[in-house]
């Protein structure tokens, strides 16, 4: 395996060289970073900083990202937020990189743009949305920055210094894939995220995403009120509380004047009164309690779950249940869990979400059967909902089920084919069953999907000395050449940006 202190020493010095060149680029602190008259700077962003390498710096963070702590790694989540971004982009110019949004673990209301077309959103902000249309009204806006280049646009306006925070930037993602069981690992995410705040779009930047936002939110069929609203609010607290500012508002200049433009193009617009889905009501609720981040936290979020289920009615009554029910969980207090689930399918009430949780309190209450029954209903209901699959495989798993456990996961892989968390899982499923070599290939599959490419290499190499089979020798030759030109492709990159 790599030397773990050599990979420590090695993020060190990276972070050492990010942090001055993140504070570089911020200077001068009262000059904007973005200079108005972006139109004028197509030809130039495309020369310095071109799309194709735009997605491989979002590729190489989105990768680090997965190991940070505050990342979501939940699959009812990310399909959620990824579904209406994808609605959105799909009223998008032709060109337009395939949008993926992640969850981030942080109270504080706000979203962000990364290189390319990847999108954080804040538990904080989805808690805060009232409906589906505004949590579609920020991501249109966000995604509008994507359409229209900002990221790359900014670095080009900071030349020197954004390069220097380009290369410094791949510098600790290159030195962090030695080994992905070091906490330091997560260090780069934090500091890519920076990149955003540090870039502090223009008031022309932002009018622009609202402009490619509003066009997007309107032809996808969401209530256009839902942007302007949402702002809005935003705007209100930010101007009674300047010192405390959210933190979108800090990042995203808003101003009168957009806020106006935004109401002028509504009151132009096909109102589409489109109410929220059910999802939406049960993944705020879901995020509410991922973001509490301690037992207090939990309990106290609980309490405001017990106080919901008694003001409200409906779809909102039943996600104040579920909510509760996550915080039992939470807190293993599984017999309120259950209570609580009960209650939140009153009324012959189904969601997929509320499928999931009635697994997880059978594999919690370590009744294994119980949950392969519910896991296997429930995925022939919902077949498209990643999250039901992980499920099913899980109860199988633990069930002692592993050969269906692996040809059940070998169907996710076709149909999910971007999920790094099947290949682990069936590591597992090929471990107990004492497959050496698919055991070693999986894991190493599941390495290079999440950035360890010298782990992945090494992991290849333990599963050919331990195959006879010359057929599946040269498969995993194949994929150690593969793996072993990405790393020198990552190399050549940085080289690129230190010359």
């Amino acid at each position: 395996m790599p030397n773990r202190h050599l990979s420590a020493s090695l993020r060190r010095k990276a972070a050492a060289l990010l942090l001055p060149a993140l504070l570089s680029a911020a200077a001068p602190a009262l000059a904007p970073a973005q200079p108005v008259g972006l139109p004028d700077l197509g030809d130039s962003s495309a020369t310095e900083l071109s799309p194709r390498l735009e997605q491989r710096l979002g590729d190489a963070i989105i990768k680090e990202a997965l190991r940070d702590p505050a990342f979501i790694d939940d699959p009812d989540v990310t399909q959620y937020l990824t579904d209406i971004a994808q609605q959105l982009s799909a009223q998008a110019p032709a060109g337009t990189p395939t949008i993926r949004v992640f969850g981030v673990r942080d109270p504080s209301i706000n979203a962000f743009a990364m290189p390319g077309g990847y999108i954080g959103v804040h538990t904080g902000l989805v808690v805060a949305a009232r409906n589906e249309s505004e949590l579609a009204g920020v991501l249109a806006h966000e995604i509008g920055h994507v359409v229209q280049r900002h990221i790359a646009r900014g670095l080009v306006q900071q030349k020197q210094d954004s390069l220097i925070m380009v290369a410094a930037l791949l510098a600790a993602l290159v030195a962090s894939r030695g080994n992905s069981q070091v906490p330091e690992a997560a260090l780069a995410f934090g500091q890519a995220a920076a990149i955003n705040s540090q870039l502090g779009f223009s008031r022309e930047a932002e009018r622009e995403a609202d402009r490619t936002g509003f066009q997007m939110l309107e032809r996808a069929g969401f209530n256009v009120n839902g942007m302007a609203s949402f702002f809005g609010r935003l705007m209100q607290a930010s101007g009674l509380n300047e010192s405390t500012g959210q933190a979108f508002t800090r990042t995203h200049p808003l101003s009168i004047e957009r806020m106006s433009d935004m109401q002028n193009r509504a009151r132009g617009a096909v109102v589409n009164d489109r109410p929220s889905s059910s999802a939406f009501y049960f993944v705020r609720a879901k995020m509410r309690i991922m973001q509490a981040a301690s037992s207090q936290d939990v309990r106290d979020t609980v309490r405001y779950f017990e106080s919901r289920i008694a003001e409200t009615d409906g779809i909102e009554r039943s996600a104040a249940y579920y909510g509760a029910a996550l915080g039992w969980m939470r807190l293993r207090e599984f017999d309120k869990a259950q209570e609580a689930y009960l209650g939140a399918t009153s009324g012959a009430r189904s969601h997929f979400m509320l499928e999931r949780l009635a697994i997880e309190i059978a594999l919690a209450r370590n009744d294994a059967a119980r949950a392969v029954e519910l896991a296997r209903s429930a995925y022939a209901r919902w077949p498209g909902q990643r999250g039901v699959a992980m499920a099913l495989a899980e109860s199988l798993q633990r069930a002692g089920r592993n050969q269906e456990a692996v040809e059940f996961l070998k169907e996710q892989m076709l149909k999910w084919g971007d999920e790094p968390r099947f290949h682990q899982m069936a590591a597992f499923s090929y471990s107990q069953l004492g497959n050496v070599v698919n055991e070693r290939r999986s894991m190493a599959e599941y390495y290079a999907m999440t950035g360890a490419l010298p782990a992945a290499v090494e992991l290849l190499q333990q599963a050919r000395s331990a195959s006879r089979d010359f057929y599946e020798q040269s498969q995993i030759d194949a994929k150690v050449r593969d793996l072993q030109r990405q790393l020198r492709e990552e190399r050549e990159l940085l080289k690129r940006f230190q010359s």
